[in-house]
């Protein structure tokens, strides 16, 4: 049985117990974090944290940034409790408004947040790494600000479920005749060799591995471009690729159930690709 944590204890999964009042589980009210593991490590901690910090603060959840570093000790714990210490594994990480009668505005002021977290093994999908994925557009009809990370995933969900029901791996999001990202990942197109991805504003999630992804196409030397794309441009683009915390840089071959360029993961999405991985694993990248 694994061992999770909530509000200060380590439990078996099956004992832990978050009260129906919970603002989480009511409004979708909590802000969360996914981070990698990697040999036990976890990667670009320091990131996620100043963005969960910072998602905490948008929504006024009473957590602060000192209480936020606490829970890479957590993390830590949680991989090592869980024998994740080696291979790979993933960590949730969720704090939500805590428990109280249920009232639209805020509770009342003291309430405690609850938090919550959980380690689990994870295995990169080799295979959609080399022969790349399959996505469809959706509008982009979620809120305004998808810069937050909030557990209210109803956007996300809907994507990622159209995309499944059409056999494919992700939903692309068109906003105004323009393309944000993925339903859970941001995106890129490739345009006259340069890598396109929507600027970061409120209508779209600050990606950690877009971060870092864009940082590696630099390594690379790979010119990256944050400026808008439009759907004509993206369907005429000669790559299209997306990064996220668990899909890591993949690049779409098939876009609403047609093959899309040449049908195959193209150069500079394969430079970025490679150039990422170094960043995730170090000198073990080839291995991998």
């Amino acid at each position: 049985m694994s061992s999770v944590y909530l509000n200060g204890q380590y439990l078996p999964r099956d004992q832990a117990k978050v009260s129906v009042d919970d603002r989480g589980f009511v409004f979708g009210d909590g802000i969360y974090e996914v981070v990698r593991v990697i040999e036990g490590r976890i990667f670009a901690w320091h990131e996620h944290a100043q963005r969960m910090v910072r998602g905490l603060g948008a929504v006024r959840i009473p957590f602060s940034a000192a209480d936020v570093a606490g829970l890479e000790a957590v993390c830590l714990r949680l991989i090592a409790d869980n024998a994740l210490t080696t291979g790979e594994a993933t960590v949730y990480l969720q704090v939500t408004r805590g428990t109280a009668p249920r009232v639209n505005h805020f509770p009342a002021a003291g309430t405690v947040p609850t938090v919550y977290a959980s380690a689990a093994r994870f295995t990169p999908s080799r295979e959609m790494r080399e022969q790349g994925i399959a996505a469809i557009t959706i509008p982009d009809i979620r809120w305004s600000r998808c810069d937050l990370k909030t557990v209210n995933l109803m956007g996300a969900v809907l994507g990622r479920q159209a995309a499944r029901e059409a056999g494919a791996y992700e939903a692309l999001m068109i906003r105004d005749g323009m393309l944000t990202e993925g339903a859970a990942t941001n995106a890129f197109a490739v345009i006259d060799g340069v890598a396109r991805t929507y600027p970061r504003s409120n209508y779209i999630l600050p990606g950690i591995t877009r971060q870092h992804a864009i940082a590696a196409a630099h390594d690379a030397g790979v010119t990256v471009s944050e400026e808008p794309v439009t759907e004509q441009e993206m369907r005429a683009a000669a790559e299209l690729f997306v990064v996220g915390t668990t899909t890591d840089v993949a690049g779409i071959v098939t876009l609403d159930g047609k093959p899309f360029g040449e049908g195959r993961v193209g150069p500079i999405t394969r430079r970025v690709q490679e150039s990422f991985l170094v960043r995730l694993y170090g000198k073990a990248a080839a291995a991998r």
